[in-house]
């Protein structure tokens, strides 16, 4: 899977832990509006969004206390900011299955019961350790009562089997669990290898119907997505023949996984044109100005002035900057504005001198 997403030549070889360290890849983020601008501006440079992804040995049950350097697996997956669970849901003699037999949901069950297991103790460390300061009674700010009755919440929320992102917690609370990289509490997409004769028409697969339900039931808000490894390896070869690594297949879904997991991020991009470079800049949705300036040089967002902000939509319709202009959907945006995903921006800053562009 990881070898579809990077282009990379990474080992996976038909033996339980083939790899060990993770690898990762600086993955193209697919957007037709940064292709169009592209068009339209013939720059000297093209930098599209990137998605970094890495690949991680997968679990075995027992993880958690160890089991198949689970311990160390798990701290790679604490390092990451969302998660792509990778499920099988097609049989093959050749392929072997850490526990003999295909069946996704028991799969997508163990790796759960596993993650909710270090987070559970986790956090019951560190209840531990703050339920002490409060006996003492050396908590004079109450900061650490508060503290404790958010760790007391995510313990009954995890003995209960559920996962901390399907929790309703406060911002008190989020900036408490934030501290322990909880596992639980990573945004997951669920990414499920069937057949090349299947993925197309997912319901053909015996196992659909209960992944779906299984993950309706556990993570509500996730997307899943149905791909086969065997036909993106097909299309990838078939590229590598070309020479023409843009060929697109209509079925291939590297494009919409790669979306999902920069979603799941709360991810979205604004553009920079001209004839030197087009670029898409990366930023959280629900970003101001002049930290989306920041991601360009952290000058910019210091002596942020103001930034002259249009919309692809605008370009597209109204087919030059001159024509925008003219139509007054150019505007001058101060340090409230919110940038929204497909803007077009020129930042004004005092960095180095004079008012620059």
């Amino acid at each position: 899977m990881f070898n579809l997403l990077s282009k990379l030549n990474v080992p996976a070889e038909n033996y339980p832990f083939c790899t060990i360290d993770p690898s990762y890849a600086h993955v193209p983020v697919p957007d037709p509006r940064f292709d169009r601008l592209c068009q339209i501006y013939k720059p000297k440079r093209e930098i599209s969004a990137l998605l970094t992804v890495h690949d991680i040995a997968g679990l075995v049950r027992g993880a958690s206390e160890g089991a198949g350097l689970g311990n160390q697996f798990l701290s790679h997956i604490q390092a990451v900011d969302a998660i792509y669970h990778l499920c099988r849901a097609f049989p093959d003699v050749d392929i072997q299955h850490v526990e003999t037999t295909v069946d996704p949901v028991r799969d997508l069950q163990i790796i759960s019961e596993e993650l909710i297991a270090k987070d559970l103790a986790t956090v019951l460390t560190k209840y531990e350790t703050v339920a002490k300061i409060i006996q003492r009674g050396i908590d004079k700010s109450k900061q650490k009562q508060r503290e404790f009755e958010t760790l007391k919440k995510a313990k009954e929320c995890l003995e209960a089997g559920t996962d901390i992102r399907e929790y309703p917690w406060s911002n008190d609370d989020v900036e408490t669990l934030n501290q322990l990289q909880l596992l639980t509490a990573k945004p997951v997409v669920y990414l499920v290898n069937m057949g090349k004769d299947e993925f197309t028409e997912p319901t053909k697969n015996e196992h659909w119907a209960q992944i779906l339900e299984w993950c309706a039931k556990r993570s509500p808000d996730a997307k899943v997505i149905p791909f086969s490894v065997k036909h993106e390896q097909e299309v990838l070869e078939s590229k590598e023949e070309e020479k023409d690594r843009k060929t697109h297949d209509a079925n291939s879904k590297m494009g919409e996984i790669i979306l999902a997991g920069y979603h799941a991020l709360n991810l979205i991009h604004y553009f920079t044109c001209g004839a030197d470079e087009v670029r898409a800049w990366t930023i959280k949705r629900g970003t101001l100005a002049p930290a989306a300036a920041g991601v360009i040089h952290s000058d910019f967002q210091r002596c942020f002035v103001m930034a002259e902000v249009f919309h692809y939509d605008d370009l597209i319709q109204y087919g030059s900057e001159a024509e925008v202009k003219k139509a007054g959907k150019l505007a001058q945006r101060g340090k409230d504005y919110e940038f929204r995903d497909g803007d077009i921006a020129f930042f004004k800053h005092t960095a180095g001198g004079a008012g620059k562009k």
